[in-house]
């Protein structure tokens, strides 16, 4: 994703699964994530970062549920970013060591739904979603 100066405040959303066994873990380690970590995403001009959590339903329409017990549900992530240069911001990232070790953490809690994806340090991870709509009123 490549976002230039002109999409300074340019809203992100991110999906990604969340593995059944890793619910009560993650949201531990997220009500205190590491300062280092949060002050990397402040130097890449990341503001307004939250993370929600939709549980996979006990039921799905077509009574189908293959996989779908492997997965607590869907972590929805969305910020804002306000700098000049989203590429080089996650470059910085992404060579930044806590973060790093932060996300060896994470990435065995989820299952990425991006196609071929390996790991937060190898390219996409979470998905990127289209905005279809935003009010400001």
């Amino acid at each position: 994703m490549s976002i230039k100066g002109t999409d300074s405040g340019r809203r992100i959303c991110q999906v990604i699964e969340l593995k059944a066994n890793s619910l009560e873990e993650y949201k531990k380690i997220h009500a205190h994530v590491w300062p280092s970590v949060l002050a990397t995403l402040q130097r890449a001009h990341i503001v307004d970062y939250s993370i929600h959590f939709l549980p996979t339903p006990p039921y799905l329409p077509n009574g189908e549920r293959e996989g779908v017990d492997a997965i607590a549900g869907l972590l929805i992530a969305t910020f804002k970013y306000v700098g000049d240069n989203f590429d080089e911001d996650m470059k910085m990232v992404a060579g930044d060591a806590d973060t790093l070790q932060w996300w060896g953490i994470t990435d065995r809690m989820q299952n990425s739904v991006v196609d071929g994806a390996t790991g937060s340090k190898d390219g996409p991870w979470w998905f990127d979603c289209d905005e279809v709509f935003r009010f400001e009123g």
